[in-house]
């Protein structure tokens, strides 16, 4: 199974903002995406086993909860252990998103993408397709084959962790917590060299999603200095 270029991007953008850490601050949103989105798209169904089968199960439910053409909405809590926290909102319907997060906020309609910085008082216009929204982008490809995989029955839900294959590249280990109920995410647990991330997860919903919301309000920004990089993507 190949990823989609709909979760390579938010799965690369988790690695590099836990790798760069302070040297590149930039919107944690995407980290929160590709936390959700690794619940729906780390599981390989390859091996003909119990656990395997078991997977795939949780694999087709959670990514219709997160991909389905009715999109959905969460609130995340990010711990870089020691290092850096963060909180916000976003909501995701296919190829569009939007996200909330003090500083920085973000509408993505499918087609343009536009950043704000409430700091520098800047609106940022990209491409959706552009990976030069995020200059770390080309440096990790995410592939549920880089990884040894499981499927663990808990109290508080059906653990799945991911194991780092020897000679490969990526995030070494990851731990994802969803819902037994409705296979929703919970939690995460990320490891990077050697830090973990904690992302959790609440107000999971899936559907009632509006397009009108993932419409960038120009009006509310007048003032702001505009820099539209769509031309030279």
């Amino acid at each position: 199974m190949v990823c989609s270029s709909a979760c390579t991007i938010p799965l690369n953008n988790l690695y590099t903002n836990i790798k760069m850490r302070f040297h590149y601050k930039k919107p944690i949103w995407q980290t929160i995406v590709a936390a959700t989105l690794f619940v729906v798209l780390a599981i390989p169904a390859q091996a003909n086993t119990k656990n395997a089968v078991q997977a795939r199960q949780v694999f087709n439910k959670a990514f219709d909860l997160v991909f389905g053409q009715q999109g959905c909405s969460l609130r995340y809590d990010i711990n870089l252990i020691g290092l850096y926290k963060t909180n916000g909102n976003i909501w995701l319907k296919g190829l569009k998103s939007k996200f909330v997060e003090g500083r920085y906020l973000a509408w993505n309609d499918g087609t343009n993408y536009f950043l704000v910085d409430n700091k520098k008082k800047t609106v940022t216009a990209h491409k959706t397709e552009s990976d030069k929204k995020d200059k770390y982008s080309s440096n990790f490809k995410f592939s549920p084959e880089d990884y040894n995989y499981s499927i663990e029955n808990t109290q508080k839900g059906y653990l799945i962790t991911l194991k780092l294959k020897q000679g490969r590249k990526g995030m070494k280990l990851i731990k994802a917590l969803v819902s037994k109920k409705d296979y929703s995410p919970i939690n995460l647990r990320i490891k990077v060299a050697f830090f973990w991330a904690h992302i959790d997860i609440d107000n999971f919903k899936s559907g009632n999603i509006n397009d009108a919301i993932f419409k960038f309000p120009m009006k509310q920004y007048i003032g702001y200095k505009y820099i539209d990089k769509r031309k030279e993507e």
